[in-house]
């Protein structure tokens, strides 16, 4: 068998596990990345959840995954604007193609394809190789990136792997955090689903009217039955535009009596085997699903062609490459973020920063996903979070500290993925794909900066890496979410630190004592002009509506902008404006990116 060694060494080819090996090898130390498929990006390309939620503002686009953004952007020349559930849609194939060529570019990052960890190789509390099915690696730091953590079971590193329960007035907390949300003890739906359950996304596509498709087979245990209520409530109009791609496709990733499955989903843990045969069912659960749709909407519609790579798994086709897990074993770690953690703190609309013993901040990563639980048969509520910004609904900031990222007693190991230290019911915000992403290049960095100065995750100074995120030459990563500092202002660094260093001024609503400059329109060349009349119908709640050929057009007006989003705020109901944008038919929304407030003389010259 093959021996090598390694500086650091990412197992997972996912979101967390590229973004690591993207970001250690571009720190400059020798990397080796090794992923089960030859698409690298896990749920934001391979799983085929090609519609990422959060993190959507532009002050949150930054690092690894705003340069996925802007990258995207160039690539896709349909624009991101497709769907409902999301302003970044995209074929998932161009993820994959960036990914792949970042990876390509970095002389010290060795990519290895088709394998997964077989053994992990110990000395005491430290591990210092795993081994594959053709060879051995050993590296001064590894990173568990592995879907459902994987190398966490092979290591015996003490991780969680269902709920956690809300303790009763006057009962001992014991390893419990008292989160609002939690049950206070077991019951029908959490002992039928200790995890949420996954999704295997198809991609359906429309071959155009008076087109027959190919029929689309029914798979072993077909279930029509079980999917009569999916589109109830929604126009199947609506029901295709919640995941529309480019080119008249349509990513299939539905919780309402769709393609979520979850039966005995222990089995993903337990062998190989019992894996596999999971899999299989929940392949044939994907197909099931779309072959009732087929029915529903007519021959026009049927499988898409060519979206995944062919002959890879169960997958290949129009069926991703593997699930979206949502949730996986969480290492046991240093600390742990749970639901009070990502909740806004009393009377604002940010989450409290962590801050440990020494009144340090640990925050290494930033998130802003509503938290969002799937149990398919099963409605469950949860704490809000949400809040409205920039016209629309979006969700409270909240920040990850390093320590959640290191196992408890373990050494030579980093998680990276949705694998982190995190409560069963705060994984439901931590999970999203941008999250991930900037997990992975934290963990990356660390992992970096551990190699340059020969020390154990655990004795990392966490202002050293926060320094490092901050300053990277590439893709400079946010760690304090700020609504209205987006990372092209010249002092956006300042009031990174700022808040770092007095992390006890960190202010409740989100926004820094700055003055937005207003936008120019030399950014928005690709955007078109309306204009018309401005309504307000209630906080953050704005329409447009546009006259042409004696017929109106009413348009929800949103940004990502905080320059916009401010000017939104002082227009006046029946006030005339000209915004630039991009037009979403899914969502009838406008995508407001410039904005002039002007008398209805001018706006019609």
């Amino acid at each position: 068998m093959e021996e090598f060694k390694t500086d650091v060494l990412i197992v997972g080819g996912g979101a967390g596990g590229t973004a690591a090996a993207i970001q250690a090898a571009r720190r400059g130390v020798q990397t080796t990345l090794v992923s089960e498929f030859s698409w690298l990006g896990g749920m934001l390309t391979a799983a085929g959840v090609s519609a990422p939620d959060g993190n959507e503002l532009r002050a949150f686009q930054t690092g690894i995954w705003g340069a996925f953004i802007k990258e995207l952007q160039q690539r896709q020349p349909q624009g991101l604007d497709h769907a409902w559930v999301s302003f970044f849609t995209y074929e998932p194939k161009v993820g994959a193609e960036i990914f792949a060529d970042w990876v390509k570019a970095l002389p010290n990052l060795r990519w290895i394809s088709h394998q997964t960890p077989l053994e992990v190789e110990k000395r005491g509390e430290r591990i210092t190789g795993v081994r594959f099915a053709d060879f051995l690696i050993r590296a001064e730091i590894i990173l568990d990136g592995t879907e459902l953590g994987d190398v966490l079971a092979l290591a015996e590193v003490p991780y969680r792997w269902g709920w956690e329960w809300r303790p009763l007035a006057g009962i001992s907390k014991s390893a419990q955090w008292g989160e609002p949300s939690a049950p206070v003890q077991a019951n029908e739906m959490t002992e039928k689903y200790p995890v949420q359950a996954p999704t295997w996304v198809v991609v359906l596509q429309d071959f155009g009217r008076g087109a027959v498709a190919p029929q689309i087979s029914a798979p072993v245990g077909d279930v029509p039955g079980a999917f009569a209520g999916a589109g109830a409530g929604y126009s199947w109009e609506q029901f295709l535009n919640y995941g529309r791609l480019p080119e008249n496709r349509f990513m299939i990733n539905w919780p309402q009596q769709g393609n979520d499955y979850g039966v005995n989903l222990g089995r993903l843990i337990q062998s190989d085997g019992a894996r596999q045969e999971f899999l299989q069912e929940a392949y044939w659960h994907s197909q099931s699903f779309a072959r009732f749709l087929q029915t529903q909407l007519g021959q026009q519609y049927g499988l898409a062609d060519n979206i995944f790579p062919a002959h890879e798994g169960l997958g290949g086709g129009a069926f991703a490459l593997h699930p979206y897990y949502r949730e996986s074993r969480r290492v046991k770690g240093l600390t742990i973020a749970h639901e009070r953690d990502i909740l806004p703190i009393a009377g604002g609309t940010v989450a409290a920063l962590p801050i440990d013993q020494h009144q340090c901040c640990e925050a290494i990563a930033i998130g802003n996903y509503a938290n969002d639980h799937h149990y398919p048969g099963y409605d469950f509520p949860l704490a809000p979070k949400s809040i409205r910004w920039g016209g629309r609904w979006t969700g409270t900031p909240f920040t990850l500290p390093y320590r959640c990222l290191i196992p408890a007693k373990t050494d030579g190991l980093l998680v990276c993925e949705k694998n982190i230290s995190v409560s069963h019911i705060a994984n439901g915000a931590t999970r999203l794909q941008p999250v991930v992403l900037g997990i992975g290049q934290a963990a990356g960095m660390a992992a970096a900066l551990c190699v340059e100065k020969g020390c154990q995750p655990r004795d990392l100074p966490v202002g050293l890496l926060q320094a490092a995120l901050l300053a990277d030459a590439i893709a400079p990563a946010a760690v304090i979410p700020l609504f209205n500092l987006p990372p092209d202002r010249p002092d956006w660094q300042h009031w990174q630190h700022h808040y770092l260093d007095h992390p006890d001024e960190y202010p409740l609503d989100g926004y820094c004592p700055l003055k937005l400059p207003v936008r120019t329109v030399v950014a928005i060349d690709d955007s078109s002009t309306f204009t018309g009349t401005f309504q307000r119908h209630a906080e953050q709640d704005y329409t447009l509506t546009v006259s042409a050929d004696s017929v109106d057009q009413i348009l929800a007006l949103v940004t990502l902008y905080p320059e916009i989003d401010q000017q939104l705020k002082e227009c006046c109901e029946g006030q005339f404006i000209k915004v630039w944008g991009r037009l979403n038919q899914s969502g009838n929304w406008l995508l407001v990116k410039y904005l002039e407030t002007q008398t209805s003389d001018n706006l019609r010259e």
